[in-house]
């Protein structure tokens, strides 16, 4: 497979009135063509603070990218100019769906004039031509009436409805890779399904790269080929989907699937808990972050910042322990 995009040791900083925020420190993946690559970890892991830092959305001040590369195309999106990033890579060649598109889209403009918006200054349609281009997206993602509703403003629409305006957004330029940060949050089960069986009918018609970033496990299962699992701005494993749920090697994605709910358990048998709390990232990380809360931890753990190991083909792991076996590696 080819490697679309590649991050190398990506560090990200905030400078806050209480401190420097250490949200993402020093990471590294890759993306292939035509894969769905999901992040997964809870809320304030880095998951989407390292997708922003790679599209350059973050505001400096107060964020700082401190450090490492993201080659897209043997370009490094961190140091090309500006002008070049808004112009032929954010929202071209790579897109974004964002988390609330409640929020995201703009309440005083039209759908019709957002999604043309993009069209017209990166595709240089005019407007008649980008009103059919967004004509042809409004039904690709399932909306009836299209045309009618490029009249409509959001508050107009649900919130399954908004998201697939938000989807529509983001492929309007045919981009080789869409990040979706979270897009089946705020919506109920029946609309996850069914955003989900949209993505996964359009990443086949379009052959685009996904990342699709998430803290629910059972999403997971039936979107990704390959899962990176965050922690406390570190990834902790990577891994093929499948290894991750039937050989999860690093005692956070352990404790993760065992406190997700599943049809073929015992009903009696109660959900695991993890114990504790996520660390304050306004102190400098020093040795394992999941140490604290950690059931295997070793003197090791609280000495010395693992990094990724290879534990198997295409699956590595951030931890001195073996737990299948607890011996330290």
């Amino acid at each position: 497979m080819t490697k679309i995009l590649e991050v190398n040791d990506l560090m990200t900083r905030f400078h806050t009135t209480e401190g420097m925020v250490y949200a993402v420190n020093g990471i590294s993946f890759h993306l292939d063509e035509g894969e769905t690559l999901a992040v997964v970890g809870e809320s304030g892991c880095g998951k989407s603070v390292t997708m922003m830092s790679i599209l350059r959305l973050l505001p400096m001040p107060p964020a700082q990218i401190a450090g490492g590369t993201a080659i897209y195309l043997g370009q490094d999106l961190l140091k090309i100019p500006d002008h070049e990033m808004e112009h032929n890579i954010r929202g071209k060649e790579i897109a974004m769906i964002f988390q609330d598109p409640m929020t995201s889209l703009n309440p005083v403009l039209t759908i019709g004039k957002q999604i043309t918006e993009s069209l017209r200054t990166h595709m240089f349609m005019d407007q008649a031509a980008a009103e059919r281009r967004a004509v042809e997206l409004l039904e690709m993602v399932g909306l009836s009436d299209a045309r009618q509703r490029l009249k409509a403003y959001p508050h107009q629409f649900s919130g399954g409805m908004r998201q697939r305006v938000m989807i529509a957004m983001a492929l309007a330029c045919n981009p080789s890779i869409l990040i979706a940060d979270e897009p089946t949050t705020a919506l109920d089960v029946t609309i996850q399904a069914q955003i989900v069986e949209l993505v996964i009918r359009l990443r086949e018609q379009i052959h685009m790269a996904i990342i699709w970033i998430t803290h629910n496990l059972g999403v997971v299962a039936g979107l990704a080929d390959r899962v990176n699992v965050m922690y406390a701005g570190y990834i902790v494993e990577e891994a093929n989907v499948e290894d991750i749920y039937e050989d999860p090697s690093h005692p956070y994605t352990n404790a993760l699937l065992a406190a997700l709910p599943r049809v073929d358990r015992r009903r009696d048998r109660r959900l695991k808990s993890i114990a504790g709390a996520p660390p304050s990232l306004l102190v400098e990380p020093h040795g394992c972050p999941f140490a604290p809360r950690c059931e295997y931890v070793v003197e090791r753990c609280g000495m010395e910042t693992p990094r990724l190991t290879p534990v198997g083909r295409d699956h590595a792991i951030a931890c001195w322990v073996d737990i299948k076996t607890g011996a330290q590696r």
